[in-house]
Order: structure tokens, then C-alpha cells, then sequence
């Protein structure tokens, strides 16, 4: 994986999932936003990283003994382990939240070696503990079972479908109140410098709106003395 830009990812940090899922539909992105996944708790620093992601299958009974965890091998244990500082495990739980994706334990393992958040279409469980983590976590809703219980790790830093969304080893993903969106990593500097012009020209029209401009001709921007004024507003910001 090539490595996102210090300035890409701090950019990334300042603009709202909004803004960039406006972005990338401008760039025929459309199916960007993880479906049905929401943060544990809600004011958290917005989450910025490269995607190392977990697949799980459907477990079959026979591979999937709670003994499993025994082995210094098990994927699931191994992705906790070796997700790079500053990335983001996301996990492709098949959009079943039945079985926990994974627990407090393995969250709270993540925090201290420097991952940036942990994302599943799943459930965790020990949601509450996960929650009060200075770590950013997004799933589904709780979960009490271990996940050996419906699924199967199975693949570590493939392609994964999660929560509807194509994510490849790589992408940068962001994540806010609002939820995660996936940008593809070649596009990556490209969209944050973009989402930051868009972030200081929403500033301006809030401003406007606030004062009781009309949104026509502002939102979007196609007055051209609005267009002047925008121009001279940015000058002043600088």
C-alpha cells in the first residue's frame, strides 16, 4: 500500500463526511457511504486512515470451535496484531450483526498500538466499553455472541464488500458522526484539496443563509456577484 500524504489525512480530518460524499458523486462515485453503520458514541474526532480490512464467512461447525482462539495463527487475532499504526480495521461481518465482529479486548489492543478506528457492517460487543474508548468504533448495533458463532475469519487485507461498500486495502477512510465513507486511495489527495475548498465555501454560504440570504444563486453558487463577493470573502479569510 502506498502511503497517504501527512497533509492528505490532516485535510481529510477537517471536512465532514458530507462534504466528500458530495466529492466523490461529483466524480461518479456514488456508493461510497458504508450502509447501516453508525458510531458507538457520537463527538468523537473524526476518524482518518488507510483501510486494512478483515473478511469473515458464514462459520461451519466443524472449523470453528471456540479452541480456534488457541491458535497464534487465527486471523482475527493476527489482523489486531499486525494493522499498521494509523490505519483503519475494517471489517466485512456480511452485514450480520447476530455475532459480534469482535469485543472490548481486541478494541481497546487496536487503541494502544495506534490504529485510527475500527469499522464493521457487524456488531461488537461490550459496546459500552468500546464506546467510552478514546478509539473511534463504527458497527451496526451490539452484539452479545462471539462472533465464532456465525462467523469465519477467513482473509486479512483483501478486497471486502462492507456495508454495501467495495473497500481495498489502501482506500482512506473517514469517519464522523454521520458515518464512514470510503474514498478510493488514488483519488485520496485529490479529494481532500477539493472537500477543503468546498468546506470554506460552505462557511461562506452559512454565513449568508444566517443573514437571511436567499439560497438561490448561493447554493449552489451560480450569481455572479455572489461569485465576486465569495472571491473577496476568501481574501479576507486569508
Amino acid at each position: 500500500m502506498t502511503e497517504a500524504p501527512k497533509s492528505t489525512i490532516e485535510k481529510l480530518k477537517r471536512v465532514s463526511t458530507a462534504t466528500i460524499a458530495t466529492c466523490l458523486f461529483k466524480k461518479g462515485l456514488k456508493n461510497q457511504f458504508i450502509q447501516n453503520v453508525k458510531p458507538l458514541k457520537l463527538g468523537k474526532p473524526t476518524m482518518v486512515g488507510k483501510a486494512y480490512t478483515l473478511r469473515y464467512i458464514p462459520a461451519r461447525e466443524d472449523l470453528n470451535l471456540i479452541t480456534v482462539f488457541k491458535d497464534p495463527k487465527h486471523l482475527q487475532r493476527v489482523a489486531v496484531e499486525e494493522c499498521p499504526e494509523g490505519s483503519v480495521l475494517v471489517i466485512d461481518s456480511r452485514k450480520d450483526a447476530r455475532a459480534a465482529s469482535a469485543g472490548s479486548i481486541l478494541a481497546t489492543r487496536l487503541m494502544v498500538r495506534g490504529v485510527a478506528g475500527l469499522v464493521t457492517d457487524g456488531g461488537f460487543r461490550d459496546s459500552a466499553e468500546i464506546a467510552d474508548l478514546d478509539f473511534p468504533s463504527y458497527h451496526n448495533r451490539p452484539s452479545a455472541p462471539t462472533n465464532l458463532t456465525l462467523h469465519q475469519a477467513i482473509a486479512i487485507n483483501d478486497p471486502i464488500g462492507c456495508g454495501d461498500v467495495a473497500v481495498f486495502p489502501g482506500d482512506i477512510v473517514v469517519g464522523d458522526d454521520d458515518g464512514v465513507m470510503v474514498i478510493p486511495s488514488k483519488i485520496a489527495d485529490e479529494v481532500a484539496e477539493e472537500c477543503i475548498q468546498m468546506t470554506l465555501y460552505e462557511e461562506f454560504v452559512m454565513e449568508k443563509v444566517e443573514g437571511g440570504k436567499s439560497v438561490i444563486g448561493l447554493y449552489p453558487l451560480v450569481d455572479e456577484k455572489l461569485k465576486v463577493q465569495f472571491q473577496e470573502w476568501k481574501k479576507n479569510k486569508n
